[in-house]
């Protein structure tokens, strides 16, 4: 729930900034990312045994290495890869989400998962396509968009986790009364 806590207010941060211009925008989406990184690593650390485990892992790994490239980018004062970095990273982040939904299916609110994939893929392929085309903020709306829609995902599933133990704990009391 903390892991998705912190990724949705990363979010909320790309969309209340997202004038940001030229190299601060690719500084402050690294950063980001960077940070988004380390959140679902430490989730997948966290929840060892769950069985989204891994996607968590491959999220992090996604996450950082988008990350690096905008802050390396940044650092060397090239801005034209930007978008292009925010689209592959958007596209590679809503498929290990779909796949990721795909293997937690069986837990309550997989749903949650599913739609941050779509959302992912779709503002993809509006960053993909210039749209809209003449609005600087629009990079920074829809990336924080994307991120606040992962935390949102994260927030579900932990809760819908919490809920069945609570449940599973609710049954062994019940059954050794």
């Amino acid at each position: 729930m903390a892991g998705g806590i912190l990724v949705a207010l990363l979010g909320l941060l790309g969309v209340l900034f997202p004038l940001v211009p030229g190299l601060n925008l690719s500084f402050a989406f690294g950063a980001l990312l960077v940070a988004g990184s380390a959140v679902h690593v430490a989730h997948a650390v966290a929840t060892a045994g769950w069985s989204g485990f891994l996607w968590q892992v491959v999220l992090g790994i996604v996450y950082g290495v988008a990350g690096i490239v905008l802050l390396v980018g940044s650092a060397l004062g090239l801005t034209s890869p930007t978008l292009l970095v925010l689209v592959v990273y958007l596209g590679v982040q809503g498929i290990v989400l779909f796949v990721m939904a795909d293997r937690v299916r069986p837990e309550s609110n997989w749903g949650g998962v599913l739609a941050s994939g779509g959302v992912s893929l779709l503002l993809a392929g509006l960053l993909w396509t210039d749209w809209p085309s003449d609005a600087t903020w629009a990079v920074g709306l829809l990336f924080g968009a994307a991120l606040l829609s992962t935390g949102g995902a994260m927030m579900l599933v932990a809760w819908g986790g919490r809920r069945a133990a609570r449940r599973t704990v609710a049954q062994s009391s019940a059954e050794r009364a």
